[in-house]
């Protein structure tokens, strides 16, 4: 059953009764649904090995008398439609940077029965951090220097009797990584190959002693824009409602 299928059957329950009369003519639901996976699908961005970034902020803009039929629905589909945002994106491998956010607005310079989807990522705005997971737990990289080893100076202690107090150091600069050895007794592994120092891709993994250092770079989310203000309906968020957009 595919990911559609499954969509209606959802939104049937929104839609029965006197809501069935509203999608007559013009946008169907199943159709914004459709855009919004297309969406995602053309701008899936691979960051990494296991790591395709999509939009998390989608707009779909709608034709004046389309959106006054959607809103007529209320929040009950802009739930749907965000839930099959994230169903489409765990099925296909997506990351999103921040929370997934799904709107409809209305567009007078779209006819009936058209719609355009503008999307982003974290308000526009995303920056990149490098980390690195040992022993199931994530650490990040200062920009500039980290060093890993035993000793309680390292920035990043381990407790592995084969590491050297300082024992290596990842260089980042904000978007490239390097990796080097601080004349360890036991050396120092990259991807199997011994190194003394070597650039560091991504998803790459460093071992030192019996550690796995696995480095990774993800995407940070802009700050969430404000929320609107207690008691506003989801028809005067998206709308405009009695007064103009919000």
């Amino acid at each position: 059953m595919g990911l559609l299928d499954s969509f209606e059957r959802g939104l049937e329950r929104a839609v029965n009764g006197a809501f069935a009369k509203t999608f007559r003519s013009g946008i169907q639901p199943v159709e914004i649904a459709s855009a919004l996976r297309s969406e995602l699908d053309k701008k899936a961005a691979v960051v990494s090995r296991d790591r395709i970034l999509v939009p998390n902020t989608l707009a779909v803009r709608l034709a004046a008398n389309d959106a006054e039929r959607m809103a007529g629905i209320g929040p009950a589909l802009v739930n749907e439609l965000t839930e099959i945002v994230r169903t489409h994106a765990a099925s296909q491998h997506y990351s999103f940077a921040g929370p997934v956010s799904v709107t409809l607005q209305p567009d007078p310079d779209l006819s009936t029965g058209t719609l355009r989807v503008d999307s982003r990522t974290a308000e526009g705005t995303v920056t990149w951090r490098g980390v690195v997971d040992i022993a199931g737990t994530r650490h990040p990289l200062r920009k500039g220097r980290t060093v890993i080893g035993r000793g309680s100076d390292a920035d990043i202690t381990i407790s592995d009797a084969g590491t050297s107090r300082k024992h290596v150091e990842i260089l980042w600069d904000g978007e490239r990584a390097v990796v080097r050895d601080l004349g360890s007794t036991n050396g120092t592994t990259l991807d199997g190959q011994k190194v003394s120092q070597a650039p560091l891709p991504p998803d790459s993994t460093v071992q030192i002693g019996r550690t796995d250092i696995v480095f990774h770079v993800v995407p940070q989310a802009a700050p969430q824009a404000p929320q609107a203000p207690q008691g506003m309906d989801a028809a005067t968020r998206q709308f405009g409602v009695g007064g103009g957009r919000a």
